[in-house]
């Protein structure tokens, strides 16, 4: 009997995007936001689990770590065959679940994008302050891109950022530290009238603002942020242009903003993002 030949594949053929990141049970950030966000990048998402969360749109109540055996053994399985395009990190929580993520990362050729996940909004803590050492001194130096927060910023480099000045000071000391690129978030910057970011890679800068929506919650909008970058470079744009089209896609997702029962949620899935990878995007 003649053995049944190979099975074909069919289809187009989908980019793949990686995260390595929480869950948050309320299911407006973390892992959550980052499948929603690549999926409406027509990205297809995996992901890595680190920790695990009771929330909701109030509160953080309780947060457990994955054994690092386990993160290892998630990561692997996918590193072995559906290596992705292009990953980000989200929330690692402990030391180990970090020194495991950068030994299994290291020499990648893929981009990485590092979101910082230290202090939820509700002021839980999601970084243990003996794992800030090993983000900053392992993990950021394997990045393409970090993108810290005000607070997160203010972290890395010690002191607090209170004006766009501060942003672009921050943004250049922590490209020293590590020889990423950086992107300080300062949409909680007080007094500003619109949300401005500042990235800077070494050799440019960008100012990158949009007007501030009010009245609304945006739980999640750094996961959905660095997730947008991470599938656009997926897709194949350039570091520029991925933040570009990512900083237009959250404040999209902020903007369409959805009821769920009391509370609000950022929503990724309002419409599926244009096909940026066959325009100049500077």
């Amino acid at each position: 009997m003649n053995p049944r030949p190979p099975h074909r594949l069919r289809g187009r053929r989908a980019a793949l995007a990686l995260t390595i990141a929480g869950s948050d049970s309320g299911g407006g950030a973390g892992l959550q936001a980052d499948l929603k966000t690549f999926a409406a990048l027509g990205v297809h998402g995996t992901c890595v689990v680190t920790c695990v969360t009771a929330q909701n749109p109030c509160s953080v109540r309780s947060v457990r770590a994955c054994a690092t055996t386990l993160v290892e053994a998630q990561l692997t399985a996918l590193l072995d065959e559906l290596p992705p395009a292009a990953a980000k990190t989200g929330m690692l929580l402990a030391p180990d679940i970090i020194h495991a993520v950068v030994r299994l990362l290291a020499g990648r050729r893929f981009p990485l994008v590092v979101d910082p996940v230290m202090v939820a909004t509700s002021g839980a803590v999601l970084l243990r302050p003996s794992a800030v050492r090993a983000l900053r001194d392992q993990l950021l130096p394997l990045a393409t891109l970090a993108t810290p927060n005000l607070d997160e910023a203010g972290i890395l480099v010690g002191t607090r950022l209170e004006t766009p000045e501060d942003l672009r000071a921050a943004a250049r000391e922590i490209h020293r530290q590590s020889g990423c690129a950086v992107l300080v978030k300062g949409g909680h910057l007080p007094a500003c009238r619109e949300a401005v970011d500042i990235f800077y890679d070494g050799r440019r800068e960008l100012l990158l603002s949009a007007p501030f929506i009010r009245h609304v919650s945006t739980h999640g909008t750094g996961c959905t942020y660095s997730a947008a970058i991470t599938g656009w470079l997926a897709r194949g744009l350039p570091l520029p242009a991925a933040v570009r089209a990512a900083k237009a896609f959250v404040t999209q997702a902020i903007a369409a903003s959805v009821r769920i029962g009391r509370h609000q949620a950022l929503n990724p899935l309002a419409r599926r993002a244009p096909d940026l990878t066959k325009s100049a995007i500077p």
